[in-house]
């Protein structure tokens, strides 16, 4: 038997994501709870903030849907640590939307980093 799915199904979480993200962080280990990832928290390093025109939605590389991440430089690093988790926070209703890792890289307070642009992509079913 056959398995599909409509492109609007899976647009739609990855509109999730894009219309009520308006906070990127930078964390050192994987963020539990809304308050270990949000400015000050346990794993906070440092963030930045964002709106839908930085997420493009699209065809999947391979199949189904991707909502690419815009590349954000300058972001202000607030602690120092060894930065290996990204997530994606909706601020006004405190919750973590998306978490995913990230190449270690060690911060220093008062430094900044870029944030590279990037994907989160559901494939169609196999």
């Amino acid at each position: 038997m056959a398995k599909k799915v409509d492109d609007s199904v899976l647009d739609a979480a990855l509109n999730e994501l894009k219309n009520k993200c308006n906070l990127m962080t930078v964390c050192t280990g994987e963020p539990l709870t809304f308050a270990a990832a949000n400015v000050g928290g346990a794993n906070f390093l440092g963030d930045v903030a964002m709106i839908a025109t930085d997420f493009t939605l699209a065809n999947g590389t391979v199949s189904g849907r991707k909502l690419s991440v815009a590349t954000k430089a300058g972001v202000n690093v607030d602690a120092s640590g060894t930065a290996d988790h990204v997530a994606l926070l909706d601020s006004v209703n405190n919750i973590i939307l998306y978490v995913t890792t990230c190449t270690a890289l060690g911060l220093t307070a008062g430094s900044s980093l870029t944030f590279n642009g990037w994907d989160i992509e559901i494939a169609d079913p196999a």
